[in-house]
């Protein structure tokens, strides 16, 4: 998408009187965007009825020549819509495309339509309103992610499963209390998207090349018809301005990153080793040689989505970097890596919630795992702590003890003697084994966002009412 400031004619190329003869096969090829910005055909159109629109209502062109315009966008739009539009690589991008066309259907009326604005505004309205589009998409999918493990942690607000630091078996949680840290996370990433609509909420077209226009141009009418809360407020920032789309990515980055962690938890939990889950074929593969296999292709695709994400993130902040104000050539390079994390995060997004939704939980196996590695060491020190009025350093050190003695004899804290744990410290007394359970472990912690299962309800009301 070129620099353009001059009226443009519907010859092949349309860089007017100030080039000769036009660009030979290298440069068409490295200079031409139809192949990838014909995406935009919608939002262009859209951005062009506006722009005429306010030009008749300003007196800058006339009704009739805005009517014809407006019907001719029209009659592009449903070509396009239809695929019996000829998109043409001579005319570079999609606003040359159209305004051929146009030009072809109306005559010279087309050339009015260009008044007042430049390639420049153009593609930045055109993109800012392609990327505010997928922004909205992206909530309700958000959305639909969230509300997926809503249900499923009402299902399991009791489900005991081993709560993992570092990958070890830590302390006893529910799967409910896990589903419900994935639906912070997945809020956070809709408050990013939210906050970033607000932030673009703002319309480019007006601005032309990089100095505004000396027409009586109606900004506030052209925001208003496309949905914006206002126009920008300096030209030279508006025409240079990529920042909603780095921030676009920004967000796509850190949800994909937040989805490969729950890709790599559905891989890890599915493994005959775990079995805590088990992927519905639908989102599962076999092996070409292992009968045996069952693969969880679905969930190890998502967690590769998002280094093609995190790649686009860091090329579009490598274009921008260097640029000095206002618009130049390399942010033409912008809208594929958009274009590609926009696909790659939609379908990553789509993929989670089916896996969600259809997985079977193993519950049997979950609550088996709960209890392994002494996950209920820190409830025997904390029962120390409260009823035989240790200090809790000393309480963690007789717990150590209990431990290594239950290891030696190959047998579960809960399964030690009264006298061997009296042994250890002589306060222990029979009632020490109502915490010793991984149930009474998670019933105990009922602190504001623990996961005891009154809370994790509690929690899911609050998301509930929210989403």
């Amino acid at each position: 998408m070129a620099d353009d400031t001059t009226d443009t004619k519907s010859s092949n190329q349309m860089w007017g009187g100030r080039f000769a003869s036009g660009p030979d096969a290298i440069m068409e090829e490295i200079n031409a965007s139809i192949g990838f910005d014909k995406k935009l055909f919608a939002q262009d159109i859209r951005g062009s009825i506006a722009h005429a629109t306010m030009l008749a209502h300003q007196g800058i062109i006339s009704a009739d020549d805005k009517d014809k315009i407006v019907h001719g966008l029209n009659t592009i739009l449903s070509e396009i819509e239809s695929g019996n539009f000829e998109f043409s690589r001579q005319l570079e991008d999609i606003h040359m495309n159209v305004e051929a066309r146009l030009a072809t259907l109306i005559g010279p009326a087309a050339g009015r339509l260009h008044t007042a604005r430049s390639r420049n505004d153009q593609v930045a309205l055109d993109f800012r309103l392609w990327v505010k589009e997928e922004l909205q998409k992206t909530e309700q999918m958000l959305t639909g992610l969230i509300a997926a493990f809503l249900d499923r942690a009402e299902e399991h607000a009791e489900s005991v499963m081993p709560g993992f630091t570092h990958l070890q078996a830590a302390q006893p949680v529910t799967f409910g209390h896990h589903c419900m840290a994935y639906v912070e996370m997945f809020g956070r990433d809709r408050s990013r998207v939210r906050h970033a609509i607000e932030h673009l909420d703002e319309s480019p077209i007006g601005a032309a090349a990089l100095a505004g226009t000396g027409y009586p141009i109606d900004r506030h009418m052209t925001a208003k018809a496309l949905g914006f809360r206002e126009p920008t407020r300096n030209s030279i920032d508006t025409v240079s301005d990529r920042d909603f789309a780095i921030e676009f990515l920004s967000i796509a980055a850190i949800a994909g990153m937040h989805l490969s962690r729950l890709a790599e938890e559905i891989v890890i939990w599915s493994t005959p080793q775990f079995g805590f889950v088990r992927l519905s074929d639908a989102f599962s593969t076999g092996s070409s040689i292992m009968p045996q296999k069952k693969n969880p292709d679905a969930a190890e695709l998502v967690r590769a989505k998002t280094g093609r994400i995190n790649g686009s993130l860091v090329a579009l902040l490598t274009i921008m970097k260097g640029l000095p104000l206002a618009y130049s050539k390399d942010m033409q390079e912008d809208k594929e890596q958009v274009f590609d994390a926009a696909e790659s995060l939609e379908l990553a997004i789509a993929a989670m919630t089916g896996m969600v939704r259809d997985m079977t939980v193993n519950t049997a196996r979950m609550k088996a795992a709960a209890g392994s590695g002494y996950s209920t060491a820190t409830d025997l020190a904390d029962w120390l702590v409260r009823e035989a009025g240790l200090p809790f350093r000393d309480a963690h050190h007789v717990t150590g003890r209990a431990v290594a003695l239950a290891e030696s004899k190959g047998c579960d804290l809960a399964e030690l003697p009264l006298s061997d744990l009296q042994a250890i410290h002589p306060d222990i007394t029979d009632k020490v084994y109502d915490v010793l359970t991984v149930e009474a472990s998670v019933a105990s912690r009922k602190s504001f966002g623990g996961t005891a299962p009154s809370e994790v309800r509690r929690q899911i009301a609050f998301w509930r009412a929210r989403n």
